[in-house]
């Protein structure tokens, strides 16, 4: 009975993305976006694990907050300045995705959450909120903003970590700051972008689960294939040159500067001291052979 309800909500979350990116209408987002919240709750909540009603409550506080903007922006639309409105849509996304400095809950929600749902927050539940800024014409000033915030905060908090959710949480908030940074421009290539990344996080998830690996100091105890498979993920999410995680980050880089976004473009690069993180659980992966 457990699992058919699991079936049901999944096809519901699901469901929910599809009705918001696809929907004609403002109300046809929202609706949609609170359908695949009311999916996700009975999704995190396990008997087993103590942390994960927390984690759902924590998590369905953030989003009742963000909803209630995005409603309250799309009910204002006639009579209120435009320029405001569009500030308080965008914040609101920003804290659907989880990226900084909007991001208050993500670290703690994904600390109390089971690797499958973790999963689900680090990548689908970033589509109708990178896809919603596609569909309108996004504050400028907030967007670079969030784009500096989110290459410091995860470049800062993400290096002292030993917890691989808090790994998982600030290198998801880096990977939203190259997809941001690119948005505007093309929305072919931040897709691209969003496929690898989730492909990359995939296997990283499917080993921490399946050894039941949650910091760095477990590592020893992983076999010599899993803790190679893992340094070998870990590098090309980091965007290692040559791995699979460096493509995207080298297409960005060049959009950019074709596009004359020099200054951009400079700082994405300056700022990949974010890496760091990535090299830290490496040298404790090498350290176990």
């Amino acid at each position: 009975m457990v699992y058919l309800f699991k079936i049901l909500f999944t096809f519901t979350l699901i469901s929910g993305t599809l009705v918001s990116i696809s929907s004609p209408s403002w109300m046809g987002v929202w609706l949609g976006m609170e359908i695949n919240l009311l999916s996700i709750i009975p999704l995190m909540i396990d008997s087993k694990n103590k942390r994960t009603p927390e984690s759902a409550i924590k998590y369905f506080i953030s989003q009742v907050i963000a909803s209630s903007l995005i409603l309250f922006s799309i009910l204002s639309m006639n009579w209120m300045n435009s320029m405001w409105l569009n500030l308080i849509f965008m914040s609101a996304i920003f804290i659907k995705m989880g990226a900084a400095p909007f991001h208050f809950w993500f670290p703690e929600v994904v600390e109390g959450s089971s690797w499958n749902i973790i999963l689900i927050l680090l990548t689908w539940q970033k589509i109708t909120p990178m896809i919603i800024l596609t569909y309108i014409v996004p504050n400028t000033t907030l967007l670079f903003s969030v784009i500096i915030l989110s290459m410091v905060i995860s470049g800062i908090s993400g290096i002292d970590q030993s917890s691989f959710r808090k790994i998982m949480t600030f290198s998801s908030i880096n990977h939203i700051l190259w997809m941001l940074s690119i948005i505007l421009i093309s929305q072919k290539i931040w897709m691209i972008y969003f496929v690898i990344y989730s492909i990359i996080s995939i296997p990283i998830i499917f080993i921490l689960k399946m050894s039941n690996t949650n910091t760095l100091s477990e590592l020893p105890k992983l076999s010599s294939i899993s803790n190679f498979s893992l340094m070998i993920a870990f590098l090309s999410l980091g965007g290692l040159p040559t791995f699979l995680g460096f493509f995207p980050k080298w297409l960005v880089v060049q959009t950019l500067i074709n596009s004359n976004l020099l200054l951009l473009a400079t700082m994405m690069v300056m700022f990949l001291h974010s890496f760091l993180f990535f090299l830290r659980s490496n040298y404790t992966i090498l350290s176990c052979f």
